[in-house]
């Protein structure tokens, strides 16, 4: 990470930081400071394990996709509803073993994002999730691959 961005200290500033590196053409460094911004909103919530912490982040990533579609700050409310009610990692696995995709994971590429969608999150901490979310993880993660 170029070391501008690792001194950033808010997610406003990350925001500031890549706005300015569109404008002089660094779409490189826009992209790291979207994901420096991600880190330090997963910070503040205080996740307990790794898997949370990436968990998190994860819905974080997919706020900034939301924010981009939508051209102001959107929360992705009924995820956090969802985790106020089961936790994060159950909110997780739920979300995955829908028969529905989860959203925004071609969003996530297009940002440079895409290590963010919970089927990577799952099959980076595979001892923390149920056999079924992990096989629809890999069958999901494939077929996306496979698709671009």
């Amino acid at each position: 990470m170029d070391e501008r961005v690792e001194k950033i200290k808010t997610p406003e500033d990350c925001e500031k930081f890549a706005r300015n590196a569109i404008a002089k053409d660094r779409p490189d460094l826009a992209v790291e400071a979207g994901r420096r911004a991600v880190s330090l909103r997963a910070e503040k919530y205080g996740a307990k394990t790794a898997a949370e912490k990436e968990a998190v982040q994860a819905v974080f990533a997919y706020e900034e996709v939301l924010t981009k579609k939508n051209g102001k700050r959107t929360k992705a409310s009924r995820t956090w509803q969802m985790i106020n009610r089961h936790g994060v990692i159950e909110a997780v696995e739920r979300a995955v073993n829908r028969s529905a995709e989860t959203q925004g994971y071609r969003s996530l590429i297009e940002m440079g994002l895409e290590e963010f969608a919970f089927e990577a999150v799952i099959l980076r901490h595979p001892d923390v999730f149920s056999d079924e979310a992990i096989a629809k993880s890999e069958e999901r993660l494939s077929s996306w691959q496979d698709n671009l």
